[in-house]
C-alpha cells in the first residue's frame, strides 16, 4: 500500500492504462482529452513556481481508488447477473468492487473462479467483501463465527485484500463487557485473516456510536477501538451513518451534550481505516437518522472533506485508502452508480490549500 504512484504499482498501472481516462471527466472522450492536452502543452514545460503549484487544482478522488459496494446493485446482480453489471461499471469508470455475496440469483450459478476472472476482464479489482458476523441459531451459517475457514477460503479464492462484516458488534449485548467479548472475536478473525495476507474490517452503522447500557458515559465505538488489536482489526467508515450517529448520539441519555467528529477518529489512526463508504443524505431532523439517504452529489453530507483531509494528512494516503460509493435503496441502481462516479470524478481542490 505504500508503493509510489502507478509506475511502482504494476497492477494499478495496468488498470489505468487499460481504462485510460474513462470516467475522469464526464461527457469527454479520451481522444478529446488527449488532443486538447497535446495542443495546449508547450514543447518544454518550465518548472512551476511555489505560487503556481498552489494555484493548481487536483482531483480529490485518488486515481484508481473508486469502488462501489455491490449491495447497491443487488437488484441488477440478482436478475441480470454479474457480467452485465460489471460491464456497466467499467463504462462508468469504476476501479474496484466490494462484494455483498457471491451469487447472482436468477442469472444462474457462478463459481468464484469465474467471478474473479469476470471482474479482472472488466478492469475491476475486488477489494473487499461483507460477510455476516454471527448466527448463533445456525451452526452452519455462512458467518465469521460459524464458518471462519470457509469465509477466508472464499475471500482468498477471489484474491481479496480485505474481508469484513457490516454486522454490529452486538453479539453479547450493549454493555462494555459485551463489546470486549466481541472485540476478542474480531481479534481472532483478524489474526486468521492476516495469516492469509488479508485485513479483517468492520463497517459501521450509526448504532456503533451509541452508549453502553451499563456505563452511559462510554461510547461503544471507543470500546471497540480500544479493545481490538490495531494489527488485526481494521475499520471501514460509512460516512453517511457516521453523520447520522452525530445526530442521534450527540447527547447522552440524560440529555448532556456528547459531540464527536467522525473524521477525527480517522485522522488519529488513519492506518486503521483502509476503506470508506461514500454516501450522501439530505438533512431532515424529523427523521430518526437525521438524514434521508440520496444519490451521491444530491445531499448535504460533506464527504469531500473526508476525501480531502484523509488523502492530504496521511502518508501515501492517495494510494492507501479505498472509496466505495453506496446507496442502500437507490431509485434506479445503475443510474446511481453512473451518477456517483461522474460526481466524485468531478471534485477538485486547490493544491496547497
Amino acid at each position: 500500500m505504500s508503493r509510489n504512484h502507478t509506475s511502482a504499482d504494476p497492477e494499478l498501472a495496468q488498470r489505468l492504462s487499460r481504462r485510460g481516462v474513462l470516467g475522469v471527466a464526464a461527457g469527454a472522450t479520451a481522444a478529446a482529452l488527449i488532443g486538447t492536452a497535446a495542443a495546449a502543452a508547450p514543447a518544454v514545460a518550465a518548472p512551476a513556481t511555489a505560487a503556481q503549484k498552489k494555484g493548481r487544482s487536483r482531483a480529490v478522488l485518488p486515481p484508481g481508488r473508486l469502488g462501489i459496494q455491490l449491495y447497491s446493485l443487488r437488484d441488477k446482480v440478482s436478475t441480470l447477473g454479474f457480467a452485465p453489471v460489471f460491464a456497466e461499471l467499467e463504462k462508468y469508470g469504476y476501479d474496484e468492487i466490494e462484494f455483498a455475496g457471491y451469487t447472482q440469483g436468477s442469472a444462474g450459478a457462478i463459481t468464484l473462479a469465474q467471478l474473479k476472472r469476470l471482474a479482472r476482464d472488466h478492469g475491476l479489482n475486488p477489494i473487499g467483501s461483507h460477510v455476516g458476523y454471527y448466527d448463533d441459531n445456525n451452526p452452519n451459517a455462512y458467518t465469521f463465527a460459524q464458518n471462519l475457514t470457509k469465509v477466508l477460503d472464499d475471500a482468498e479464492a477471489l484474491g481479496l485484500k480485505h474481508i469484513g462484516t457490516a454486522s454490529g458488534p452486538f453479539r453479547y449485548g450493549s454493555t462494555v463487557d459485551g463489546w470486549k467479548r466481541a472485540a476478542e472475536d474480531f481479534n481472532t478473525y483478524g489474526e486468521a485473516a492476516r495469516k492469509r495476507g488479508m485485513k479483517f474490517y468492520q463497517h459501521n452503522h450509526a448504532e456503533e456510536f451509541s452508549f453502553a447500557t451499563d456505563k452511559p458515559k462510554v461510547r461503544l465505538y471507543d470500546v471497540l477501538l480500544a479493545e481490538t488489536d490495531p494489527d488485526f482489526v481494521f475499520l471501514e467508515m460509512d460516512i453517511f451513518w457516521a453523520f447520522s450517529a452525530q445526530f442521534r448520539f450527540g447527547k447522552r441519555a440524560d440529555g448532556t451534550p456528547a459531540p464527536f467528529e467522525p473524521l477525527s477518529y480517522v485522522l488519529k489512526q488513519p492506518h486503521r481505516y483502509p476503506l470508506f463508504h461514500v454516501k450522501d443524505g439530505i438533512r431532515d431532523e424529523t427523521t430518526r437518522d437525521g438524514y434521508r439517504m440520496t444519490d451521491v452529489g444530491d445531499g448535504d453530507i460533506d464527504y469531500k472533506k473526508f476525501l480531502s483531509k484523509v488523502t492530504a494528512r496521511t502518508h501515501n494516503g492517495r494510494r492507501y485508502h479505498h472509496w466505495q460509493t453506496e446507496h442502500d435503496n437507490p431509485v434506479e441502481s445503475l443510474a446511481f452508480a453512473r451518477k456517483s462516479s461522474e460526481h466524485l470524478h468531478s471534485l477538485n481542490e486547490r493544491c496547497g490549500d
